[in-house]
């Protein structure tokens, strides 16, 4: 049996043992923790080739968060992902919207949506928006089929008309108004 002088050093070893692996992995975790979430960014351009705007993606655990900031726009405004990283005016070099699972357009579709498929912009009388929008279809993980970060690229589109969410395949949106390559 140990005395109690030697069962308080056995025991302030074993306490000091142990504080010393909590402090190491409390060191540990907020460098794990503070890892910055991978993003992306698009330089908005209007079809004079004109700066009217910036958008900020970041990946979340659900998907890319898409923050906009434009200026220049009137009433409503389709918005959308295309499946080419190219704006040259009038922005049809961005093909058409970013769909790799080929589902129909529109967010009231029965048989899904678009990948590159997003709510309407409503502008203030101002002219200008910003706005967040969580797009639960895609990623900026690279080699997914969903990602915005692939080969060819993509680009955001702020279009002339609303989307309707219904028709395939663009939501009678009209015209591109502005676009902005997705780049890392």
């Amino acid at each position: 049996m140990k005395s109690p002088e030697k069962f308080v050093e056995s025991f302030a070893a074993l306490a000091a043992a142990g504080i010393a692996a909590v402090a190491a992995l409390a060191v540990a975790v907020p460098a794990a923790a503070q890892t910055a979430p991978q993003t992306a960014k698009a330089s908005m351009v209007n079809a004079k080739g004109e700066p009217v705007g910036e958008a900020t993606l970041t990946q979340t655990p659900r998907g890319v968060l898409i923050r906009l900031s434009m200026s220049g726009l009137a009433a409503e405004r389709a918005f959308h992902i295309h499946q080419t990283g190219k704006c040259e005016p009038p922005f049809t070099s961005a093909g058409g919207h970013f769909n790799p699972e080929n589902r129909k357009h529109g967010l009231m579709q029965a048989e899904g949506q678009h990948a590159g498929d997003m709510p309407n912009l409503h502008v203030g009388a101002d002219g200008k928006i910003t706005v967040e929008a969580l797009n639960t279809g895609v990623t900026l993980e690279k080699g997914k089929p969903n990602s915005l970060l692939r080969e060819g690229g993509t680009a955001l589109i702020v279009h002339e008309g609303k989307d309707d969410y219904r028709t395939d395949p663009t939501g009678d949106a009209g015209g591109r108004a502005a676009c902005g390559v997705i780049t890392e």
